[in-house]
């Protein structure tokens, strides 16, 4: 049975994504390097970050090795390359949801640590960690000056308008 609910708040991730990587492409490349007050992560950091655990969230509910490791982006092209696999991650993030909640998935962390959660918590942490993200790049590039994005134009509701 669908679940509307639960369908829909992948959507908005996905969604929310892909207008932050359409800012982005905008912005001069400089703009990768911008940081916050207080912290070493840039924007190129960040965004890094934030594809790369979508791609391993999504392949840890479907069984799959981790994603190969890439670089950090330090261009336009690099740029594209992430918003391309981030498409990909969050389409496997809404079908790998699909399946039982209450499954427990069981991996190996980076530290060699196995890992055992209900199929339901690996979502949730999904969709909370890009929002997390995505806000902490809307931070670092208003700390340099750069308000173009505005985390009010990625909200639920103008998703919803959207719609």
């Amino acid at each position: 049975m669908e679940n509307i609910t639960l369908n829909r708040t992948l959507e908005h991730m996905a969604w929310a994504n892909t207008q932050m990587f359409t800012v982005l492409a905008a912005l001069p490349a400089d703009a990768l390097a911008y940081t916050s007050p207080g912290s070493e992560w840039s924007v190129g950091a960040i965004t890094h970050h934030l594809v790369t655990a979508a791609e391993n969230y999504a392949q840890r509910l479907h069984g799959e090795p981790r994603a190969e490791k890439r670089e950090l982006p330090t261009t336009v092209a690099d740029l594209a390359a992430l918003a391309a696999a981030v498409k990909v991650a969050d389409a496997k993030l809404l079908a790998g949801a699909q399946l039982p909640g209450d499954e427990i998935i069981t991996w190996i962390s980076y530290g060699g640590e196995e890992i055992s959660v209900p199929r339901w918590v690996l979502v949730n942490q999904a969709v909370h960690h890009a929002t997390e993200h995505r806000a902490q790049i809307a931070g670092a590039l208003a700390a340099n000056g750069n308000a173009s994005l505005d985390l009010d134009a990625l909200d639920v509701w103008t998703y919803n308008d959207a719609l």
